[in-house]
């Protein structure tokens, strides 16, 4: 799916509540579309990423963590990847990286034992170092890349149809009260499973952890 759209369909999301009580949804496209937009929205704001992906290379500037490595925006391919430095500190971009010159992680696209992850780190070799200009330009690294997910993980899928069905029986639910449990009122936005879910994909988790 491209940048931007939600994580699950709208035949898919009506076949999960089909299953689901008193689910009538007859007429109720609009609300449905909107649901998922939200509920993929909110998924981004909390991991701080987005999981669809663009097929055209396209350049974004980053302000390197470090003199060796920095964190960058997840892309999917290596296809149409150029690394570049504002070595002048003029924000022309004039040094462009061979392959040879950095090295991209994670590895393998595996994090904590799951594949499928794309690139999001990238580390300088042969003693090369990120520049850095005192009350200068802090933008020093341009990186154009196809970015995005190869494809949306499962769990994500699965959240996105968790929140965006809560979502949408908001509208049945006064000052957006889905109901009660030992700790008081339950809403949308404190889903515990879809929170399970997206938890190990959090950006924050990562550069935290």
């Amino acid at each position: 799916m491209p940048i931007g759209d939600p994580y699950i369909d709208l035949p898919e999301f009506k076949s999960y509540l089909v299953g689901q009580a008193n689910a009538n949804l007859t007429g109720q496209d609009d609300s449905l579309e909107d649901a998922l937009l939200t509920a993929s929205r909110e998924i981004e704001s909390y991991c701080a990423r987005q999981f669809n992906k663009a097929t055209a290379a396209t350049a974004r500037e980053f302000a390197p963590n470090n003199r060796c490595w920095s964190y960058v925006d997840d892309f999917h391919t290596t296809t149409g990847l150029v690394v570049k430095l504002d070595t002048g500190g003029d924000g022309t971009f004039a040094t462009t990286l061979t392959s040879s010159q950095y090295e991209l992680s994670p590895a393998n696209g595996v994090v904590d034992g799951m594949a499928g992850w794309p690139f999001f780190k990238i580390r300088l070799l042969d003693g090369l170092y990120f520049p850095c200009h005192y009350g200068g330009r802090s933008r020093t690294l341009q990186v154009t890349a196809q970015w995005g997910w190869a494809e949306v993980p499962n769990p994500i899928r699965a959240a996105c149809k968790i929140m965006a069905a809560e979502t949408w029986k908001l509208k049945d639910a006064p000052f957006g009260v889905l109901g009660l449990d030992e700790f008081g009122v339950v809403r949308v936005r404190q889903n515990k499973l879809a929170v399970s879910k997206l938890a190990p994909y959090s950006k924050t988790r990562l550069l935290i952890g």
